[in-house]
């Protein structure tokens, strides 16, 4: 006798296996008809020669194709909803893509609820019922790996978060991942001189740690035990992981009551405080000098730490205390890249062309000149880079302008590891924007990096430069 036949999982199966096809197919139309847009309106907006008719002319190409860069990113979901963290920052995109893809931070779709406590229950090994005393249908939010559920475990006075992942999403990701390298390679070979394939590579080895739930939950305990053991008090508050509830694919942590830092102007707002007043100013300067704090040292003294500051993972609770969650992305810089970046800290903070090519090379980034102040450049460079700052003159990013450091210094090599600091550096840069702060973080973490090369026996004391000469960078500001 023949056995049955399941079409649904034949189907099931059927689609498992051109999915990733499909999605390949849809992300290369689509790749291929924003870049040949702008490569066409490139020739198109050459023959106008009058300065103010060529912006206007470059506004409506960047609006057309932000609505087409949202409707890729939306449809797909999964890691383009990263990309358009990434991207959708005032100083890395035109004005026109920024107002469009911030809206998508935080509109990954949700998971069903049977789905998730599908994924929940094999984790576990018994039912939802047996474990919470109350579980919350709708979740407190959901991202492009997994979404989070408050929820209270059986005989506890006290709420959790639980962080469970999509199924089936790190099959579409690293299909994601791997179109985005080919893209990646063909650009550096046509229009930017810079190593882009090396920072896809790295972006897909640190994506492929976060759908490890076990491996983020150590994390998250390594960096709240060395902030809360390197401090009288903590700089931001860290989630403490319920040990006996991790698994590769879910995890349960603490739950913290707070508001995240894109609401906190409405919020002041609601409670009567003018968000461009003195008191919003003071609350969100000690708010940024907490979270900046907390990553110079993590980078710095320790190089292990969070790599995913952007909005939706920050917190902000009662007095002005920041909590930053999920501890997927995290990064353990090797001791020759952690020095080689203290190094470069101190070359941008103190505007050291000689110091910042020394800094490249010790860092194994290898660049090409192609003009002749290449040492002011090359700091310049650093600086757009590597701090929050940008250097006078520089509104954005701009890596096809002719006047971009970019395009006047190749970077042939890009180290992959160093790709989780610059992209950390990014971020916090797009918070500061976002709060109306324009601050150097190679300032406030000159300090922590010469303690750091002082500490390597790479720094004598008489180098260091005392604190009593330099007044707090957020002072000066306020």
């Amino acid at each position: 006798m023949l056995p049955s036949l399941d079409f649904n999982d034949i189907k099931e199966k059927f689609s498992t296996h051109v999915r990733p096809w499909h999605r390949s197919l849809q992300f290369w139309v689509r790749a291929v008809d924003i870049y040949t847009g702008y490569k066409v309106f490139q020739v198109r907006v050459s023959f106008e020669k009058d300065m103010h008719k060529q912006e206007a002319m470059w506004e409506r190409q960047h609006e057309l194709a932000a609505e087409k860069i949202y409707a890729m990113c939306s449809d797909l979901g999964g890691f383009f909803l990263k990309i358009a963290q990434i991207v959708g920052k005032p100083d890395l995109a035109p004005a026109p893509w920024v107002r469009r893809l911030v809206t998508l931070c935080d509109r990954a779709p949700a998971t069903p609820f049977d789905e998730i406590r599908l994924v929940l229950e094999q984790e576990l090994g018994r039912s939802v019922g047996e474990v919470f005393e109350r579980f919350d249908v709708d979740p407190l939010g959901s991202a492009s790996i997994a979404q989070v559920h408050r929820a209270r475990l059986r005989g506890d006075k006290s709420d959790v978060v639980v962080k469970v992942q999509h199924p089936g999403i790190q099959d579409l990701m690293m299909t994601d991942i791997r179109n985005l390298q080919a893209f990646a390679l063909y650009m550096q070979k046509t229009d930017i001189t810079f190593d882009l394939y090396s920072v896809t590579k790295e972006m897909e080895k640190q994506i492929g740690y976060e759908f490890d739930f076990v491996r983020e939950a150590n994390a998250m305990e390594k960096i709240r035990h060395f902030l809360y053991e390197n401090n009288k008090k903590a700089p931001v508050l860290v989630p403490r992981v319920i040990r006996d509830m991790v698994g590769r694919r879910f995890l349960v942590m603490e739950y913290f009551d707070g508001i995240p830092i894109l609401n906190l102007g409405d919020e002041m707002a609601k409670r009567g405080i003018n968000p461009g007043g003195k008191i919003a100013a003071v609350a969100k300067q000690k708010i940024l000098q907490s979270l900046t704090l907390a990553y110079g040292q993590m980078i710095l003294k320790s190089g292990f730490f969070h790599a995913d500051p952007h909005p939706g993972n920050i917190l902000i609770c009662k007095g002005s205390e920041v909590g930053l969650l999920d501890y997927g992305q995290v990064k353990d810089l090797p001791e020759s890249l952690r020095l080689g970046y203290a190094n470069l800290v101190l070359a941008i903070a103190d505007s050291d062309p000689i110091r910042a090519s020394e800094s490249y090379r010790e860092l194994g980034i290898d660049t090409l000149s192609k003009c002749k102040n290449e040492l002011e450049e090359l700091l310049k460079l650093a600086q757009t880079m590597f701090d929050t700052k940008l250097p006078p003159g520089v509104m954005m990013l701009q890596p096809f302008a002719e006047e971009s450091s970019i395009k006047k210094i190749g970077v042939r090599a890009f180290p992959e590891e160093l790709f989780s600091v610059l992209r950390t550096v990014h971020l916090l840069r797009g918070l500061s924007v976002g709060l109306g702060i324009n601050y150097s973080c190679a300032e406030q973490w000159r300090p922590i990096a010469e303690e750091a090369l002082y500490r390597a026996g790479r720094l004598k004391g008489k180098h260091i430069k005392p604190s009593t000469r330099r007044r707090s960078f957020f002072r000066r500001l306020f």
